[in-house]
């Protein structure tokens, strides 16, 4: 479905994060496969200084959809990773390509940091536009192969676990 009226995708600010926290917890409230945490994820990963990127998509004066992107570690010792999420859009705003425009915007940033690649767990249909694919060699202990994706911008995809920052552990 085609954006009907522009928005504009840029880095947060601080006045933006109650409203982030906002979005985040309204546009998981009824999704699937969720621990209803998401929104303290967030906040939990920029208290510790862990939010790499944070994108927010504003229209007009509202905040519409947000994205984050934090450093994961490999058990081989890779550099260079880091995983996108969470992703969220204003429940009135899904399906109108603010979603892929974040993801593309995120992806974007990673790249201009040199980073070797990106991984994500969520849904294979939605994620393999951007290129994102399961690999047997990449693994998140726990989580079924399909979700747990990843997307290489250079080099190859290491034989390893990855492990997200103690903030996706966060709760109310």
């Amino acid at each position: 479905m085609t954006q009907t009226t522009p928005f504009e995708i840029r880095p947060e600010i601080p006045a933006d994060i109650p409203a982030i926290h906002a979005l985040t917890a309204a546009a998981f409230l009824h999704a699937p496969h969720t621990s209803h945490t998401e929104q303290y994820i967030v906040d939990a990963l920029r208290a510790a200084g862990e939010l790499a990127v944070s994108l927010v998509a504003v229209q007009g004066n509202e905040l519409v959809g947000h994205v984050a992107l934090s450093a994961v570690t490999l058990s081989d010792g890779s550099t260079g990773w880091f995983g996108l999420g969470p992703l969220s859009v204003a429940p009135s705003h899904q399906r109108h390509g603010i979603g892929s425009r974040l993801v593309e915007h995120a992806l974007d940033a990673l790249r201009a940091r040199h980073a070797v690649g990106c991984v994500l767990l969520g849904d294979p249909f939605y994620y393999q536009r951007f290129g994102f694919k399961p690999d047997p060699a990449l693994v998140l202990p726990g989580v079924p192969a399909e979700y747990f994706q990843a997307l290489v911008l250079h080099g190859s995809v290491p034989a390893a676990s990855v492990q997200y920052s103690t903030a996706f552990e966060a709760s109310a």
